[in-house]
């Protein structure tokens, strides 16, 4: 895990070393501007506004260069935390200008500028989304009886205090008119929580990209919570101080060029990013990339798009309600925090089609031809994809001719790094280890949670099987 803060003994981006720019320097003399960037590299939501544009230097190729900037040297000042809380604290230091984190911990950071004398802070870019709310998730020890949310009464459940995950659970309690006392909710960073959870020192642990998927694919996991059943969007986003942001709009708009190269690199060869991404954060490259690949769970996306936008103002307003039950807000002006024209004006600047892109909710797919059932992709929520090491990734039709295609090379001596399908009733991409699978009549329907694989088997008088078995019953024809 990378370090969860660094250089942080920066001084301000508005303190300007030798001269200030606005007090006029002198011909010749250098002007030093330390601009501060809050990001989460273990938070793979954020990795186009974050690890990414970093690792890449991505901002340095849009960086301005004459006018008022003629004589300045920019420097990049990037800390990298753990969770959206620190960051709002180092923008309201004034050590950081921008930050990226989570839905809940944004509604935070703009109530906290609200009470700023010295400045407000803005919304100006989508990170990632997922508008069905998949992406946080509460987990169990795999060795554990819990299978549902409801297993969890009177145990003790961990997840970072502020956080988007934090958001989620209360929202899970107040949808199911259940007390706070329900469980003992403790505060617990991803890397203390994940541990407690394999140590068995919690019962379970709730959190936000990527650990509800990290963890169980690291085998002693099991999920048996998604955000998706809270019914609300889960979302990472870009704020920006606005007196930073009104003094130098040309680093805002060289920071939003930069994200839409990063969205760009990883569209254009998910595999590869995938792969970078893990180098650079420790997250598992298979994790990465059920999240970020085609289809994956989270849309890459910075436009703030009519339905997004939407969906993410309620979002805001129910974090708002479970806040001011904690007395910790009183009110919030969504509209004047929300601020797309610096993203508009880098679409602008590029040529592109904002309102195009706006107007659409569609992520990348999985496509292609199916190798192993000789026959196109055509609908990609019901395909599936099998990761070959030190190989390709193949794409398939169907969760039958994946689970066939996975059987098919194993015979052939492959071995496999990861296999995916989507979930029947939701449409999310999830690890085809970890489902659980609904064989009868020719068919295999694979589902995230077992109780909704029982409710389906229930229905049509089918029967729920786990991976190894469903993959029989794929040869066999079901």
């Amino acid at each position: 895990m990378a370090s969860m803060v660094s250089r942080r003994n920066t001084v301000s981006a508005l303190a300007l070393v030798v001269a200030g720019i606005a007090t006029g320097s002198p011909a010749g003399a250098e002007t030093i501007l330390n601009v501060g960037i809050g990001t989460q590299d273990t938070t793979t939501n954020t990795a186009t506004v974050g690890v990414v544009v970093r690792q890449l230097k991505l901002i340095e190729k849009h960086l301005p260069k004459t006018g008022k900037y003629a004589d300045v040297t920019i420097r990049l000042d990037w800390q990298n935390f753990t969770s959206g809380p620190p960051v709002t604290n180092g923008m309201m230091a004034g050590k950081l200008q921008f930050g990226a984190m989570g839905d809940y911990p944004l509604v935070v950071n703009g109530y906290t500028f609200q009470n700023n004398p010295e400045s407000r802070s803005r919304l100006i870019a989508v990170a990632a989304y997922n508008l069905h709310g998949s992406g946080n998730g509460i987990v169990v020890n795999k060795e554990t009886d819990a299978f549902s949310f409801d297993d969890l009464k009177g145990k003790v459940v961990s997840v970072p205090f502020g956080s988007a995950a934090h958001g989620m659970v209360l929202k899970a309690l107040q949808d199911k008119g259940y007390p706070q006392t329900f469980f003992r909710l403790v505060n617990q960073s991803p890397e203390v929580g994940s541990t407690n959870l394999q140590e068995k020192k919690i019962d379970a642990h709730a959190d936000f990209v990527p650990f509800a998927e990290l963890l169980p694919f690291r085998g002693f996991a099991r999920k048996v919570f998604d955000g998706v059943e809270t019914n609300l969007p889960t979302w990472h986003g870009v704020v920006v101080r606005t007196d930073f942001a009104e003094k130098y709009p040309e680093i805002v708009d060289a920071y939003l060029q930069a994200i839409l190269d990063a969205q760009a690199w990883v569209k254009a060869d998910p595999k590869r990013a995938a792969e970078q991404i893990a180098a650079w954060t420790g997250t598992d490259k298979e994790v990465v990339y059920i999240f970020l690949g085609p289809g994956g769970i989270m849309t890459v996306d910075p436009t703030l798009k009519p339905q997004l936008i939407d969906a993410a103002k309620e979002d805001v307003k129910e974090d708002v309600k479970v806040l001011q039950k904690l007395d910790r807000v009183k009110e919030f002006d969504v509209d004047a925090w929300i601020d797309d024209a610096p993203v508009r004006r880098a679409f602008a600047a590029r040529g592109l089609d904002y309102e195009a892109l706006r107007a659409s909710t569609a992520n990348y797919e999985v496509s292609g031809e199916d190798g192993f059932c000789k026959k196109p992709i055509a609908d990609p929520r019901k395909a599936g994809e099998v990761w070959v090491k030190d190989g390709n990734i193949l794409s398939y039709s169907s969760t039958a001719c994946t689970l066939g295609a996975v059987n098919d090379l194993k015979a052939k001596g492959k071995e496999i790094n990861v296999a995916y399908v989507f979930d029947t009733s939701r449409g999310i991409k999830i690890f085809a280890r970890e489902a659980f699978y609904v064989a009868g009549g020719g068919e295999i329907a694979p589902y995230l949670l077992k109780r909704d694989a029982e409710a389906a088997a229930a229905k049509s008088g089918a029967k729920v099987l786990p991976y190894d078995e469903a993959i029989k019953a794929a040869v066999t024809g079901g």
